[in-house]
């Protein structure tokens, strides 16, 4: 039933001395992945950054202006703007202050797509196979304490840029989907009511974004994923970023491959082991593959 659809990584980092490698680490993992899904890659990177910040992670076609951009905004909201370009994407930077107001005026941007925003996060993603993804946005030179990536083949939309994964719809969150699910047009309908931004017909951006409401209703980060498992219909493994945090979910079935490994350095997810195989420390790792319907998490304090 897997069907070699989609491959997920996560790598959660104790150890703060493996923090300058996380980026590379992250990318070697989720290249192995490439036979899983070969049309489009992302990866959400958990680096450095401020609650007195926030950074917008925004998308264009290649060669698009993003110093005019930065200088518009700057004389629309007359705000301090900070800008560092990844080839087809850059990462805005404003005084938490603004960052609402940010956060409308870039929505409104034609020919800009907003892929994340938050303290931490920084998110890409393109068409293309995972290494030449992670390569062209420099993800093995990029530090932080945790990430997530996504190789994906397409089965629910068509294979654009937007229809990648990661999906962020919530302050300093990230979700990665490994499955389908059959009710998501109804979900998504209600997610628009209850004013959360959707933009693709991407069933793993409705998963996404109903973690996003429950959590904007009170729940933390575990009961909104237990709530999924009664609301969200079809088999899934999410793989789950936040601000601080790294969680991981498969439906009752469990019918898509999972394994983990843990060290006193790491957590570390994969769709296959072998994704893991290149950490260090493996071979003295608790590996094991997580059980249906249960939330695993890990958290820096």
């Amino acid at each position: 039933m897997d069907g070699k659809m989609c491959g997920i990584v996560g790598l959660f980092l104790k150890d703060k001395g493996l923090q300058p490698l996380l980026g590379r680490m992250t990318a070697d993992m989720l290249g192995t992945m490439t036979d899983r899904g070969p049309d489009s890659a992302g990866i959400a990177i958990y680096g450095g950054g401020s609650t007195e910040t926030v950074k917008f992670s925004l998308r264009a076609e290649d060669g698009y202006d993003f110093a005019a951009l930065a200088t518009q905004m700057r004389d629309a909201l007359n705000v301090a703007l900070d800008v560092r370009r990844h080839d087809t994407h850059a990462v805005f930077i404003v005084p938490a202050a603004y960052g609402e107001a940010a956060a409308l005026w870039l929505h409104d941007v034609p020919g800009v797509d907003v892929f994340a925003q938050g303290h931490r996060i920084e998110l890409y993603k393109e068409v293309g196979l995972p290494r030449s993804v992670a390569q062209r946005f420099g993800i093995g030179d990029m530090t932080g304490t945790h990430a997530v990536g996504h190789t994906r083949m397409a089965t629910e939309s068509a294979v654009t840029t937007c229809g990648a994964h990661p999906f962020s719809t919530g302050m300093d969150q990230c979700l990665v989907h490994n499955g389908s699910l059959s009710n998501h047009a109804g979900l998504r309908r209600m997610l628009k009511r209850e004013g959360i931004r959707i933009t693709t017909e991407n069933d793993s951006e409705v998963a996404a974004g109903y973690l996003s409401l429950r959590m904007r209703q009170g729940l933390s980060l575990g009961d909104a994923l237990k709530s999924s498992l009664n609301d969200l219909d079809g088999f899934f493994t999410f793989v789950v970023g936040t601000e601080n945090g790294f969680a991981v979910l498969r439906d009752p079935v469990a019918c898509k491959p999972a394994v983990m490994a843990e060290t006193d350095q790491y957590v570390a997810f994969g769709s296959e082991y072998r994704a893991l195989a290149g950490l260090p420390g493996i071979k003295q790792a608790r590996v094991w593959e997580p059980e249906p319907a249960t939330v695993y998490f890990w958290e820096h304090q």
